[in-house]
């Protein structure tokens, strides 16, 4: 992400989500993007997975401008290269388990990887749950449903939105155990929001954002570091940007 503004409305009802936001994500790596609420976290995840179109800057997947790409490429860029996981699951009603798993791969005109499928079904715990329809299953189990489905046509990056927000602890660790092994053994890139300490702890890098911009980030974290650096950051309105930019300068 080079210098990227997210402009909503006009006028006097214009509201800045990102202010120049530039940002970067090596290939192979596990990033948590992390902010308090208003941030801009989600317009970042959106227009960081060409799901929203910046007012200005640019964003880039690979050597990829997304900016070049008609709405025609853009929709196979995504559905080949990217996987989404979406806080709000958005799986299709009518269609099974499985076949909301597999739909990526259908659409992409893919042959499924037997055993590829069965690890991921396994990982998050579904293989009891594979001829139910979404709405027989729980908040939870849907979560993982979504999880599971971005994972199976391993793309070079996964955007996750808040995957573990639905989930009881333990499903959460093991889903997050998932995650990092499909950096660390797929070479795959993965960026999540959370607000999650523990979470964040199983990324390599957290980056932390404020009223739209990049404020600081920590390697290699733990989750007690992480919620510190949060509890800062949520007196973000009461103190002066002079005083957040030394913040964010001290932590690059």
């Amino acid at each position: 992400m080079e210098a990227v503004e997210k402009i909503y409305g006009k006028g006097d009802n214009e509201v800045a989500a990102l202010k120049r936001l530039s940002m970067s994500f090596e290939t192979g790596t596990f990033t948590a993007v992390m902010g308090p609420s208003g941030s801009g976290k989600s317009t970042f995840l959106h227009c960081a997975a060409g799901l929203v179109q910046p007012t200005s800057g640019r964003v880039l997947i690979g050597d990829t401008n997304l900016a070049d790409l008609d709405e025609v490429r853009l929709t196979k860029l995504r559905r080949d290269r990217i996987g989404f996981i979406f806080q709000s699951f958005n799986l299709l009603p009518a269609l099974t388990v499985m076949q909301n798993i597999m739909l990526p791969l259908q659409l992409a005109g893919k042959r499924p990887n037997k055993n590829q499928i069965l690890m991921v079904v396994n990982r998050v715990g579904l293989a009891e749950r594979l001829n139910h329809l979404p709405g027989q299953l729980s908040g939870g189990q849907q979560q993982r449903v979504a999880i599971a489905r971005a994972l199976v046509t391993r793309p070079d990056v996964v955007f996750a939105d808040e995957p573990t927000g639905a989930l009881d602890t333990r499903t959460a660790a093991a889903v997050l155990g998932l995650l990092r092994e499909s950096v660390t053994a797929g070479g795959q890139t993965l960026v999540m929001v959370t607000h999650d300490p523990v979470a964040a702890s199983y990324a390599d890098r957290v980056v932390f954002l404020a009223d739209g911009r990049f404020v600081g980030e920590l390697h290699q974290p733990t989750a007690e570091v992480v919620a510190a650096r949060m509890t800062r950051l949520g007196a973000w309105d009461d103190e002066s940007h002079e005083s957040t930019s030394a913040l964010a300068g001290g932590n690059r």
